[in-house]
């Protein structure tokens, strides 16, 4: 018995931590217990096998495990995001963006789904934080919903999957933590993952089309006096084209002295100029401009400049994803401050929530080390290697069981757990199988997705049912009693939307070109076609490689100068009562140790006789 556990000590650690997390126990807690505990069996156990590499020196290795997790730098973009989407949320940038795209949209029928799920990507692309999303669409949009007859599980699925893209979309906090365990570009992983994400977002609206053809009653459009703003989408298109000129004006006139960076340029001039003129349109009201077209320009340009801050300059390569992260901590500062919500509550409460989860992913990741020191130390890694490696199917058997696995994981363990855990075990397999690991990352990304949506542990349910009506209430404008939202509404609500993101890993898998775009369309360079010519060395002295008439001779390869000693015969070692020449000052020729009175021949060439030795 004992020597079977010591053969089979990585599945039984292995299974040894789920348990641990079933139980309930903290992550980074179970991950540093199971680890030291297995630690000591490893150590005892060693002599039985020699799948075991454990011994007490090897503790020593861990302080420096520990200063590499906290001298990460890629790990500094995290708190940076968390206090800019904490302070966008306060800064009531949310209600806004609801409010006014909820009256774009509110004459069709789904109108304000459509607006939530618009919101939501913006959203993901400002703040990166699924909490504070779900959250602030809860509080604003679902009693909006429920007043205008929303069917309420179709109302609660399309916040919580709507907060979610912030999972997907960058600047995503998953995707900074899948780059840190892959060992990737941060950078690369944001822009693998932007068209997988645009086009989740997409597949949520078809959904919502679908609905409303199929059941047209579930989601009416707003009745006009629910429409504050009134009409105006002609004028806020005739803006949009006015804006668009001018962008490619300026296109056209920066060109020739900035190259490829003129048209991001350009549209930086078009919309700053749009934005002015919608400004000085209200404030001077001059009333060209709709009500309806300058309020869907004023208050969705400054995300749209912040989405810019952060993420294009991360693309154009100007900045660091950490560094990113910083001007996007300041823009959000700024934003907050010029709608006169920057004070000191809202910025303690920021810092309280970001050094919470810092200090989250901080232990984690310190328990993971642990736990990674002595899985290593009895050949875990290798054990899932090979038991990966081994699926049926090659490559697509090895992805369809990982995705089942992580899906699976998805229902009791978070995202940051399943990173940390799991990711780290996958990697190697997937590497040695070929499997680019950007790609690898976003699509395990947008699996891990679902942890927030899949009853009954999804957070982002539990985020709604915390914000949502538990008991019938009043409402406000109406006078009507509402009904409350159920949890099991809710959870119903969350399985089509579930089944979209499962289908959206099936066409990452099936397109994988809407990742691989990251490594650009340079040329490509066949090796066949490659020759490497090595330059010879002075003459003279040293090797050199092309034949000068005498050293080695040999074809194409090192040869020696004509001068080299190598080249000289031998001198004839019979006696004689010649003297020898007075030695000569020329160093430029190797000495002679004939023992004879005769003169030494000239050397010669030919080295095709051996010398002779008399």
């Amino acid at each position: 018995m004992i020597e079977f556990i010591a053969e089979n000590l990585a599945p039984i650690m292995f299974a040894s931590l789920i348990v641990f997390l079933l139980l309930g126990y903290p992550v980074a807690f179970s991950l540093a217990a199971n680890g030291l505990l297995f630690f000591i069996i490893g150590v005892e156990l060693a002599p039985l096998s020699d799948s075991i590499n454990l011994s007490w020196p090897l503790l020593n290795a861990l302080p420096d495990r520990f200063w590499g997790v906290m001298s990460n730098d890629t790990l500094l973009a995290i708190p940076f995001f968390t206090f800019m989407g904490i302070v966008l949320e306060k800064s009531g940038m949310a209600e806004d963006l609801l409010d006014t795209i909820g009256q774009l949209f509110g004459p069709i029928r789904g109108g304000l789904a459509y607006a939530v799920i618009f919101v939501g990507a913006l959203l993901a692309a400002t703040t990166g934080v699924v909490a504070a999303s779900v959250i602030a669409m809860g509080l604003i949009s679902l009693p909006i919903m429920l007043r205008y007859g929303y069917d309420r599980k179709v109302a609660s699925g399309v916040i919580a999957a709507s907060g979610t893209l912030a999972q997907i979309i960058p600047p995503s906090l998953v995707l900074i933590v899948l780059a840190d365990q892959l060992g990737r570009s941060v950078g690369d992983m944001y822009a693998g993952a932007l068209i997988p994400g645009l086009v989740l977002t997409g597949l949520y609206m078809v959904y919502i089309l679908i609905m409303t053809i199929l059941k047209r009653d579930s989601m009416p459009a707003l009745p006009p006096e629910a429409r504050t703003l009134g009409s105006g989408v002609t004028s806020l298109i005739i803006a949009l084209i006015v804006a668009g000129a001018f962008a490619y004006a300026a296109h056209v006139y920066l060109y020739p002295t900035h190259g490829e960076n003129a048209d991001i340029l350009g549209a930086t001039v078009g919309v700053a100029f749009i934005y002015v003129v919608a400004l000085l349109d209200r404030g001077l009201k001059i009333n060209a401009m709709s009500r309806l077209a300058q309020q869907v320009i004023i208050v969705l340009i400054p995300p749209l400049a912040l989405i810019f801050l952060v993420l294009g300059t991360i693309f154009l390569g100007i900045a660091t994803p950490t560094e990113g992260g910083a001007m996007g901590a300041v823009g959000a500062l700024i934003m907050a401050a010029a709608k006169g919500r920057l004070h000191m509550d809202v910025v303690r409460g920021a810092l309280t929530a970001t050094t919470r989860l810092s200090a989250f992913v901080l232990f984690i990741l310190i328990g993971a080390r642990v736990f990674s020191l002595t899985f290593y130390g009895v050949n875990g890694h290798l054990w899932v290697e090979h038991l990966l490696t081994a699926m049926p199917g090659g490559e697509t058997g090895f992805l369809i069981a990982v995705n089942l696995l992580v899906f699976f994981l998805a229902f009791f363990l978070d995202f940051f757990e399943l990173a940390f855990i799991i990711v780290p075990l996958l990697a190697p397999a997937a590497d040695k199988l070929g499997i680019d690991l950007i790609w690898f990352g976003v699509l395990l990304g947008i699996n891990m997705q679902t942890s927030f949506m899949h009853p009954p542990f999804g957070f982002a349910l539990f985020y709604l049912r915390s914000v949502a009506a538990k008991v019938p209430y009043l409402d406000r404008l109406t006078g009507k009693t509402i009904q409350p939202v159920t949890t099991g509404q809710i959870y119903w609500g969350a399985v089509p939307f579930v089944g979209i993101q499962i289908l959206m890993v099936a066409l990452t898998i099936m397109f994988p070109q809407m990742v691989m775009h990251y490594k650009g369309t340079g040329p490509v360079v066949d090796p066949n076609t490659i020759k490497i010519e090595v330059p010879s060395f002075a003459p003279g002295g040293g090797l050199s490689l092309p034949d000068n008439g005498g050293g080695l001779g040999l074809p194409g390869g090192l040869q020696l100068p004509g001068d080299s000693p190598l080249d000289q015969k031998p001198a004839d070692q019979g006696g004689g009562s010649q003297p020898q020449p007075a030695p000569s000052n020329d160093l430029s020729q190797p000495p002679s140790f004939g023992t004879g009175a005769q003169p030494q021949p000239a050397p010669s060439n030919d080295l095709s006789q051996p010398p002779s030795f008399k």
